[in-house]
């Protein structure tokens, strides 16, 4: 799995890892696409399971970094949504062909959830690890006390503790910008099969926030997995198993 670069449409030199889908006509294989959660990578063993799985199936992979994540350029305080939205668009747009199943973690699901309505003729399924659409306004911004909304609105930023690693940056940017890209609070039109897996232990994206989201997506033929005992990561070797049969089971259906 050979890492590579590809410049942006906004000149951002955005890393990635792509397998080409089984050739000759009538194959019926899909593209899989993994789009990462906020301040992770392509190096997560999620991304690499579906991308092992999806080569070894002959369905098409691809992986790649958002600006600022990753081995991809650019500084992480620089990133908004409307940002790695664009690189999210850009990976598929310049790197993909064909049909796609969009694979998202965390911010990730945001993002494949913008993709496919930026792209609807193209992406024909969703998987969705603890979906996080609106996190900016509706997960992050309600949790930071007065002090560290103050701090973000006066000086630009703020530093966030993290459960997986050094604190990062919250800037006043990510948060406005993100508000322009709220979706939950209407109707995402999208028909096609959407599987969601939702730890029920989960502390970074509590699981009505799924919930909220199933209610949203116009698509009758949605599944909601809520694990009692799952966290955020959902990465433990049960939790990929699942993972990994959600998408056989749609790559059957696109």
């Amino acid at each position: 799995m050979t890492m590579d670069h590809y410049t942006s449409p906004q000149g951002r030199r955005l890393a990635f890892r792509r397998a080409a889908p089984a050739p000759g006509p009538g194959t019926g294989k899909a593209t899989f696409v993994w789009l990462c959660g906020f301040k992770s990578d392509m190096s997560g063993s999620k991304a690499e399971a579906v991308f092992n799985w999806a080569e070894a199936s002959g369905h098409g992979a691809l992986l790649f970094d958002y600006s600022g994540h990753g081995a991809s350029g650019g500084r992480f305080e620089d990133g908004t949504i409307s940002a790695w939205r664009e690189d999210a668009i850009a990976a598929i747009d310049g790197l993909s062909e064909g049909k796609l199943v969009l694979v998202g973690s965390s911010m990730g699901g945001w993002m494949a959830l913008l993709a496919a309505l930026a792209r609807p003729e193209r992406v024909r399924a969703l998987v969705l690890i603890a979906p996080a659409p609106d996190f900016t306004e509706k997960l992050m911004w309600p949790e930071f006390t007065p002090e560290q909304q103050a701090e973000i609105l006066q000086e630009g930023f703020t530093l966030r503790p993290s459960a997986y690693g050094e604190p990062y940056p919250i800037t006043r940017a990510l948060i406005e910008d993100g508000r322009q890209w709220s979706i939950l609070d209407g109707e995402i039109a999208f028909g096609g099969p959407v599987r969601i897996l939702q730890g029920m232990q989960d502390a970074d994206v509590p699981w009505g926030h799924a919930l909220a989201l199933a209610s949203s997506l116009t698509s009758d033929d949605l599944v909601l997995t809520l694990i009692k005992d799952g966290d955020h990561r959902l990465s433990r070797d049960e939790d990929i198993a699942r993972l990994l049969a959600v998408c056989g089971e749609v790559a059957g259906r696109v």
